[in-house]
């Protein structure tokens, strides 16, 4: 008798980045829209592969095109008045 052991789900890129910052970021975003992410170090050994490095987020591949979609309308979303930008006084 053989006892089916279910399959972990494939998860794909849909985000990466060089800063682990804007990896939270984005997982937050996802997570908030009820879609499960993990976000893996993609480190090198600098000695061996200079430069190479980052990090991703990863998705279930059913998911994956409402992630990226989600990160692209995120991406594209216009900046609103009031928000201020490092460096900027508040407006008044």
């Amino acid at each position: 008798m053989s006892v089916e052991q279910g399959a972990e789900p494939e998860l794909v890129d849909v985000f990466d980045t060089q800063q682990e910052s804007e990896a939270q970021v984005v997982h937050g975003l996802l997570t908030s829209a009820g879609i499960e992410s993990v976000v893996a170090s993609l480190d090198a050994t600098q000695s061996v592969w200079p430069g190479v490095g980052g990090v991703v987020v990863r998705v279930n591949a059913e998911q994956a095109d409402e992630a990226r979609k989600l990160i692209e309308d995120y991406k594209n979303a216009p900046v609103l008045a009031d928000e201020t930008q490092p460096g900027e006084e508040p407006a008044a």
